[in-house]
């Protein structure tokens, strides 16, 4: 998770990271789990949090998280 600390990500859904100099995009929903996962949140609280925001499932929402979760994953920002 310390790499996701150094993560610079701005409300328009631009990720910066330094540490390899790349950036990426994510929409509204990918900022405020990849903030909820800087603060130190779960994904099931993040999950709820997303549920009670959009209206929808909380299982779909964890779904959704954990797959978000192993994209970032993938790009080694986690």
């Amino acid at each position: 998770m310390e790499r996701l600390k150094q993560l610079a990500i701005n409300d328009e859904g631009f990720i910066f990271d330094p540490y390899a100099g790349s950036s990426y995009a994510t929409n509204k929903t990918g900022v405020l789990i990849l903030n909820e996962l800087k603060s130190g949140k779960s994904e099931e609280e993040i999950a709820k949090t997303i549920s009670e925001r959009f209206n929808i499932e909380t299982s779909a929402a964890l779904k959704d998280i954990r797959d978000f979760v192993e994209q970032l994953r993938t790009h080694s920002l986690l």
